[in-house]
């Protein structure tokens, strides 16, 4: 298995971004002293209450010069709101920066919303994903030239960065198999129905003829401490809340469900149980528990569910979030170095698939 940190950059109270971003910093410095193959961000925008992170390409270049190993990218752009010959050039910047270092994660985009001030189509976002999967693939190996424009550089690695496509559409997995791009899928998603759609995806990609086996990424929240009953007593409380900040920011309980429940029936209309149980319950410690939603214990407990769950959910890079709610910093750092030294050399070998 790989190992990536994995970081919405939730905005702290009392804490400046500059603060926080130097937060940041310390706790992927530890990643990389511990071994963790990756660090990703997401890309969210007009959410002051929520994420602080709207800019994985200075993300990865800021996490790099405080690096010397770790690989780093957004998991992922939000493709269709950016422009794709800017986006491009970006990406090729950043992995020149970065000594080729640089992965690509894209994500077509889930919120309505973060498209509106942009002026984009949320209609056709997947589309416009592939589209650009296509665009920087045959820009990178004609020479960085796209149309009658060419590049002033392209990326140090050749003919581009290893590609993600966060995924669980049938036929963006075929596209994604075809082409050799990693995927992977977030904690709401049912692990044994998503599961099924990736044994699909390794099939089309073994008669893809491709020499490597794919990345199948997974986040969750994590806490990881001395013992299972200091776990639940220091990490619990605010796993159960790392995801408020997905809701509006409201001290009002029934405007808080209502809109919960309204996201949840976007879930229910097509036909996602699990989704829509999911989103209702995201902010329940028994729900998020009784569903294996947040990873939660001593190192011993920790490595033995996220076996479990690699192999339920046929993942083999694990995304851990281990920075959310109000946790102190001191209890976010003794919680990844545990993982680092207890938990990561234990799966380092384990192949779920």
């Amino acid at each position: 298995m790989k190992f990536a940190h994995f970081a919405h950059v939730w905005g702290k109270k009392g804490m400046t971004p500059g603060e926080r971003y130097g937060q940041l910093w310390r706790e992927l410095q530890l990643c990389d002293e511990l071994g963790f193959e990756y660090a990703f961000c997401v890309e969210h925008h007009f959410s002051p209450h929520e994420s602080w992170m709207s800019a994985p390409s200075l993300f990865a270049v800021g996490g790099g010069m405080r690096t010397k190993r770790l690989r780093l990218g957004g998991m992922g752009y939000v493709v269709p709101i950016h422009h794709p010959v800017r986006l491009a050039e970006e990406i090729a910047l950043a992995d020149q920066m970065l000594d080729g270092r640089l992965e690509i994660g894209l994500v077509s985009g889930v919120s309505p919303q973060m498209f509106v001030p942009f002026r984009k189509d949320y209609a056709t976002r997947r589309d416009k994903t592939i589209d650009f999967v296509k665009t920087i693939k045959s820009t990178f190996a004609n020479g960085n030239k796209l149309g009658d424009v060419r590049l002033s550089i392209g990326p140090m690695q050749r003919p581009h960065p290893p590609i993600w496509l966060e995924t669980r559409d049938p036929a963006t997995l075929e596209f994604c198999a075809k082409e050799g791009l990693h995927t992977g899928y977030f904690m709401v998603f049912s692990r044994p129905e998503t599961a099924a759609k990736y044994r699909v995806y390794l099939d089309q990609w073994k008669k893809a003829g491709h020499k490597s086996k794919p990345n199948i990424a997974y986040s969750t929240v994590i806490y990881v401490d001395e013992t299972d009953e200091k776990a639940m007593k220091n990490g619990l409380k605010d796993a159960a809340a790392a995801y408020r900040g997905f809701f509006p920011a409201t001290g009002d309980a029934a405007q808080l469900k209502a809109f919960q429940e309204t996201q949840a029936r976007r879930y229910d209309d097509v036909g996602d149980s699990f989704a829509a149980a999911a989103i209702r319950g995201l902010l329940d410690p028994d729900h998020l528990l009784a569903t294996d939603m947040i990873v939660v214990g001593s190192p011993d407990t920790v490595m033995k569910k996220l076996k479990a769950l690699a192999v339920e959910g046929l993942f083999n890079t694990y995304l851990g979030e281990f920075n959310f709610g109000e946790l102190p910093e001191e209890n976010v750092m003794r919680s990844i170095r545990l993982f680092g030294t207890e938990v990561l050399p234990k799966l380092r070998d384990f192949e779920p698939f």
